[in-house]
């Protein structure tokens, strides 16, 4: 079972029975995919890992939806 912490709004992170860590981040009105970025990795250029993590979900990088959970990667 994974434990989470919240440290700001949309994000839920932890770590895994195995010792994985986790992040996940629950997209809000008026995000995008590089503001996201900005906020996660002081970077809004690395948009594209967010993306590339989540393509399974996100069919055009321009066009995310409320409420959708994207994976964060490392």
């Amino acid at each position: 079972m994974a434990a989470y912490f919240s440290d700001m709004d949309g994000f839920v992170g932890g770590a895994s029975a195995e010792g994985e860590s986790a992040r996940t981040y629950t997209v809000k009105k008026g995000d995008s995919l590089s503001k996201i970025a900005k906020e996660f990795y002081g970077d809004a250029n690395k948009w594209k890992k967010i993306y590339e993590a989540n393509k399974d979900r996100i069919k055009n990088p321009d066009m995310i939806q409320i409420g959708w959970e994207l994976v964060i990667p490392d």
